[in-house]
């Protein structure tokens, strides 16, 4: 689904989802909070990152961290028991619902920064990525669509009378999609080490349970494509593109469903030592805009 207009700007902000493992976002993102660094005309969150991002645009330092360590740990959102009887293994709606509510956020902040914020979600009919831009009246739709990952949360949110499900499915990176966009110098926070590619998913097993999204069976089975096809372009952009990494280093130990608070706590650590590093030595490109 294509924007109703493209975003203006040169200099994109793109966030990788990954489940807990957006901890390492939520550090880079708070270090550029302490730095009042907000350098970027638009922000490109999926899934997880789509959390950390709007609480970077709403200048809430320590929100996310804070969802993730007292919110996010909690049995009520990962449950490995309830998942065997037939429900989530992640409620998202759950953690957003009670995150709003205890860990509130500045939106008059996120309103009046005016960084535009966009998501991706997966369209369960076709598996195809689209994208929309958060505001503060359809955040409580989006969020939980762009969350939602298949199998693990059994609902499809309805987004404009579409189901959806995780962005991460369709478009994980959305590197290309910002460079299309006009993009020419582009920031990517990573949540797994440089130099990690993807591996194709168990077939037969996603056929089976998604047996009745054929659609997103197929999607599911080709993430491992154009994810490790946007690693390439991080790695080699095109000559007229900047491309900035952040990624965690190989002591960054957090997986997908860690619900370690010691463990998260390193992570976080981890990713604002990286930003602050960025920060330190960011300089941007020059930007033709004629």
């Amino acid at each position: 689904m294509l924007l109703p207009h493209k975003p203006s700007g040169h200099r994109a902000l793109v966030v990788e989802g990954g489940a807990m493992r957006g901890i390492f976002a939520a550090g880079v993102l708070d270090a550029f909070i302490q730095a009042d660094f907000y350098p970027f005309d638009y922000v490109i969150g999926v899934s997880a990152g789509s959390i950390a991002s709007l609480s970077y645009l709403s200048g809430d330092y320590q929100r996310t961290y804070k969802v993730f360590q007292s919110h996010a740990t909690k049995p009520e959102f990962i449950n490995f028991r309830r998942a065997m009887t037939g429900g989530h293994l992640t409620d998202v709606k759950w953690l957003l619902e009670e995150s709003v509510r205890d860990v509130a956020m500045n939106e008059h902040v996120f309103v009046e920064r005016g960084i535009p914020l966009y998501v991706v979600c997966t369209r369960i009919r076709d598996g195809k990525p689209c994208y929309s831009e958060i505001t503060l009246d359809n955040m409580g739709h989006l969020l939980p669509a762009t969350c939602a990952i298949p199998i693990a949360y059994r609902d499809y949110p309805n987004v404009k009378g579409m189901a959806m499900t995780d962005g991460g499915l369709s478009d994980s990176i959305p590197v290309e999609t910002a460079y299309k966009w006009g993009a020419t110098d582009i920031t990517v926070i990573l949540s797994q080490s440089h130099g990690y590619r993807k591996r194709p998913a168990n077939k037969t097993f996603m056929n089976l349970m998604l047996r009745s999204q054929p659609a997103l069976a197929r999607a599911t089975r080709s993430r491992f494509d154009h994810y490790n096809r946007s690693l390439d372009f991080i790695d080699s952009p095109p000559d007229d593109c900047t491309v900035r990494m952040l990624a965690p280093g190989k002591e960054f130990k957090v997986g997908r469903l860690s619900r370690n608070t010691a463990s998260l706590r390193r992570g976080y650590l981890h990713g604002k030592k990286v930003g602050e590093q960025f920060v330190n030595c960011y300089q941007p490109e020059a930007i033709d805009e004629s």
